[in-house]
């Protein structure tokens, strides 16, 4: 099933392009800080909210890495 019609795979998609986005943005600010508009700047807006709001998204992450090991 795609991971637009599962809603579970979904939330770890999102999650995982948040993760990444802050990672990218760590190493080369600047790969990131060209785009603010458009459709890459959906990069650093994911890149955005996890430096922000790290302590939320890293429980997230934790939470949703449990469900996927023990939920099935």
């Amino acid at each position: 099933m795609s991971a637009i019609f599962n809603f579970q795979s979904l939330l770890t998609v999102i999650l995982l392009l948040i993760c990444t986005c802050a990672y990218i943005r760590a190493l080369s600010p600047k790969l990131l800080d060209k785009n603010k508009t458009g459709f890459l700047g959906i990069f650093w807006k994911c890149a955005r909210i996890g430096e922000r709001k790290s302590p939320y998204v890293a429980c997230c992450c934790i939470i949703m890495a449990f469900t996927i090991l023990f939920s099935e």
